[in-house]
């Protein structure tokens, strides 16, 4: 598939873009491994949150759905899954492969994990080292990376674990495979990180405590199925907040938007930048913090982008680098090297992405700095990263000359009917499918 979009328009009008897709996984996972039957509403139903139920299917879990959004999931107890009959193939999720690690870490019976070519260059060693640390024995292919062959009946022992890089998968995987340790398994991040695990296992009746950037939780206990409302995702939301603010004119209402604390990092970071961004109706669903963005077009200023922002916004740095094109002044981004093991090297494929849109750009080894300009048009290579080709897509709003961006069969991965959605709110796209 390719995206073709002409220059200019303005963004307008209300949407809800699709579910969080972290919070969509999680909502499976522990949903599987409760006791009892767990309803959730809002599911993101995109391929990697799918590859998520084909797999617990396969491991004996029966699961009602996705239709509109909602999925029931009759839960097996965290010691009722079942040998696969194959391996496990997590397509292109990297959420999915990382957090199932932790999970399968525990089970009496062997397991193998694997993915699409994208995946399979992705690296595993920061969750095999932890996990082998808890006495799980999971081997990679020679470099590290799927598939992951996990050799099941092992006893786990509970670890405290200090992450070397703030990461999410990591810890959550950590604390997954915690469930089934002995003792109590800890984590200690060097920067906060996401916390939907840790929530959506508060909210299934799991003890967790935190304390000082220190997460921790005892192994052998029980998960009670609940009802989960999945909010919309920050993630997806962070294309059409840029959108609405670089294309002047632009007045438009995101509803629902999932604005946890540790997931706000685009919205302090456009703050910072200058956006006209308010937050309405602010409230909680499910132990999740949502509420309504209002996005008015405003002049955009470079900035040099804070540390302590860049692990909350790591997903949101495509789309926050087609902003800092569209913004006077340098950006400069540092301290992101989590960016260069996405599902592409997300810092080399935007800023050759740039460069052929015109933009001044220089690469540095943890992050990148971004001159603002004027942005031709051109062909844009993807890489297969879904993120990539939503970027550029909305780069067309500022863009002088047609813009055609390859490969972007991946979005339907988080964002399934994204190019419909960004048509009716006033972007000039069409896809075409070779």
């Amino acid at each position: 598939m390719e995206f073709q979009l002409m220059p200019g328009g303005v963004i307008s009008g209300e949407a809800r873009v699709p579910g969080d897709k972290s919070i969509s996984h999680r909502s499976i996972m522990l949903g599987a491994l409760a006791e009892g039957t767990t309803r959730v509403s809002g599911f993101l139903e995109g391929e990697d949150a799918l590859a998520t139920v084909a797999a617990f299917r396969a491991m004996g879990v029966s699961i009602e759905g996705p239709e509109e959004g909602r999925v029931v999931i009759h839960g097996v107890g965290l010691h009722g899954l079942q040998a696969p009959s194959g391996a496990l193939d997590m397509g292109n999720s990297g959420t999915s492969i990382r957090l199932l690690s932790g999970l399968l870490a525990g089970q009496p019976f062997d397991s193998e994990l694997t993915g699409d070519v994208s995946l399979c260059k992705r690296p595993m060693g920061r969750v095999m080292d932890p996990l082998r640390l808890m006495g799980a024995r999971i081997e990679g292919a020679g470099a590290g990376t799927p598939p992951l062959h996990i050799a099941g009946g092992q006893t786990l022992q509970g670890i405290h674990y200090d992450l070397p890089m703030a990461s999410a998968q990591v810890k959550s995987c950590v604390l997954l495979a915690g469930l089934y340790a002995a003792g109590t398994t800890s984590v200690t991040e060097p920067a906060p990180t996401r916390d939907h695990t840790e929530r959506m296992l508060r909210g299934f009746g799991y003890a967790v405590h935190v304390e000082q950037g220190v997460i921790s939780l005892a192994g052998g206990g029980q998960l009670r199925a609940t009802e989960i409302d999945v909010p919309a995702d920050i993630s997806s939301a962070a294309f059409f907040l840029v959108a609405a603010s670089i294309a002047p004119g632009s007045d438009l209402l995101l509803t629902h938007v999932g604005v946890n604390p540790t997931r706000i990092g685009v919205l302090n970071i456009l703050r910072a930048m200058g956006a006209d961004l308010t937050l309405k109706n602010a409230r909680e669903v499910g132990g999740e913090p949502v509420a309504d963005i209002r996005v008015r077009y405003a002049p955009l200023t470079g900035i040099d982008i804070p540390l302590d922002q860049v692990p909350l916004a790591i997903d949101e740095f495509p789309a926050l680098f087609i902003a800092a094109a569209c913004a006077s002044g340098r950006t400069v981004l540092r301290g992101a090297e989590e960016l260069r093991v996405k599902e592409s090297d997300r810092i080399a494929a935007m800023a050759a992405g740039l460069t052929t849109l015109g933009i001044v750009n220089e690469v540095l080894e943890d992050g990148i700095v971004i001159e603002g300009g004027t942005m031709g048009g051109g062909v844009i290579n993807t890489y297969h990263d879904h993120r990539i080709a939503m970027s550029f897509a909305i780069a067309a709003l500022r863009a002088d000359e047609e813009i055609r961006i390859l490969d972007c069969d991946h979005v339907s991965t988080s964002f399934p009917g994204f190019d419909a959605l960004a048509r009716g709110l006033g972007l000039q796209i069409s896809a075409r499918v070779d």
